[in-house]
């Protein structure tokens, strides 16, 4: 009997203890999800945030403030904010969570990196008088969590280890990296410069042309390319923040130079020597004394020629716009006029208008002004390269769009080699010969 009452104690007892878990674990805030709820390290609006100091792993210190015209880097310098990076630290202060609580009044803070904090964030929000501090120590055994404590309390508790990186941040880090600045919209110029070359361009409408040293359509998506690379440069490095030695970095007489114009105002961009760290290259705002380094790839980019940046369409017209095309090769002349359809709901159709004129197949028309649309430029000859085009073997003319606009082209022949010269400008195009065969073929299939 006695070991009965012991059994009947036992079960009593087990009930008791699986009862308190119960309503002990029932009495924890949970999620919609069923998953615990965390507390929050801050309860504070990211918004609300208007002054930050970061002491960096590196033992660099930074202030940073919110004005009426943004966010501004205020100690150790006085300069702008990558706001991405300041956004990062305001967010992760919001939104961190405390994973655990690890002691709640330790002994030793040294057992977890806290007695010489790595890491510490302080900010004060709308109506705070003080500081709030996050004080981040060593990296906890398991799970990769970070060990923390506040400012003013004794508590020891883990964070994620992935909100630590937004907070270890330098004063490189906080500053805004982008080298010039200007109105990407008020574009209308850009002057490159290296060596021997010197490219004048300009903007008119959305079309940009070479002004110097030839006179040329400019092929506008590759200047826009140019301009878009120097509006988003951001420096890598910051290797003297005033009074530099030029000569030192390459800057005394630059490699090359880039140059955007927005009406009256100018912003150059002048590039140095290889730095050693990485393959990246010196450079510098003319406007201003620091000398930074900048991706090598941004001084690719911009050490073009005339060629790189002519456009290599041979005509602009397309099929969807053409008018009129005129071919004349030799004693033969063949035109084409798109013309209004007869009957009820025509539509506009091709007719060829001489030799023999008459119907032509509307799918054939397609294809020849398509072929010939299609030329591209594979490369621009030398002045001395023969090119044939004084005797053309092809000359095209097309009036296309609503103006009826006007372009005439000459081809010429050397060998296998076809070349083609537009108008005025100088400098024959070498097309690719299979290309231009092939919109003769299909021209020869409309006679």
């Amino acid at each position: 009997m006695r070991g009965g009452r012991s059994l009947l104690v036992l079960f009593v007892a087990f009930g008791g203890l699986l009862a308190y878990l119960y309503f002990v674990d029932a009495k924890k805030p949970v999620t919609e999800e069923g998953v615990e709820k965390r507390d929050k390290v801050f309860t504070v609006d990211a918004d609300k945030i208007d002054e930050l100091k970061v002491k960096s792993s590196s033992g660099e210190t930074s202030t940073v403030k919110k004005s009426k015209d943004g966010w501004r880097l205020v100690e150790p310098l006085t300069v702008k904010v990558d706001e991405s990076a300041v956004t990062g630290i305001t967010s992760n202060l919001a939104s961190a969570e405390i994973q655990s609580i690890v002691d709640e009044a330790p002994k030793d803070l040294q057992a977890y990196g806290l007695d010489k904090p790595r890491i510490e964030v302080a900010f004060k929000a709308a109506g705070d008088k003080d500081y709030r501090r996050l004080l981040l120590g060593g990296k906890a055994p398991a799970g990769g969590d970070v060990y923390a404590q506040l400012g003013g309390q004794k508590r020891v508790f883990v964070i994620p280890s992935f909100v630590e990186s937004s907070f270890d941040r330098k004063p490189f880090d906080l500053r805004d990296k982008q080298i010039l600045s200007f109105d990407r919209e008020k574009v209308d110029r850009l002057e490159i410069a290296h060596g021997d070359v010197k490219l004048e361009l300009t903007k008119a409408g959305q079309d940009w042309n070479i002004t110097a040293p030839v006179q040329a359509r400019a092929d506008s998506g590759a200047v826009e390319s140019i301009v878009t690379r120097l509006q988003s440069a951001q420096m890598k490095s910051l290797p003297a923040e005033q009074g530099a030695d030029l000569k030192k970095y390459g800057l005394d007489k630059p490699v090359a130079t880039a140059t955007v114009g927005l009406g009256s105002t100018r912003a150059t961009l002048a590039f140095g020597k290889a730095a050693d760290e990485g393959g990246d290259v010196y450079a510098k705002d003319v406007t201003r004394p620091a000398v930074v380094t900048v991706a090598a790839d941004l001084l690719k980019d911009v050490q073009k020629n005339v060629s790189d940046l002519r456009r290599k369409d041979i005509f602009e017209f397309r099929s969807f716009n053409a008018k009129r095309i005129e071919v004349a090769r030799g004693a033969e002349t063949l035109a084409f006029e798109k013309v209004k359809g007869t009957g009820k709901d025509a539509t506009e159709k091709w007719r060829r208008v001489s030799q023999q004129p008459g119907d032509v197949d509307q799918a054939k028309v397609e294809t020849f002004l398509s072929n010939l649309s299609g030329l591209r430029a594979q490369s621009f000859a030398d002045p001395k390269t023969p090119t044939g085009l004084a005797a053309p073997v092809a000359t095209v003319t097309a009036k296309f769009d609503e103006t009826n606009k006007e372009e005439r082209v000459r081809f010429g022949r050397v060998g296998t080699d076809v070349f083609a010269a537009r108008g005025e400008e100088p400098g024959a195009a070498r097309v690719e010969t299979s290309a231009f065969d092939e919109a003769m073929k299909s021209l020869d299939a409309l006679k």
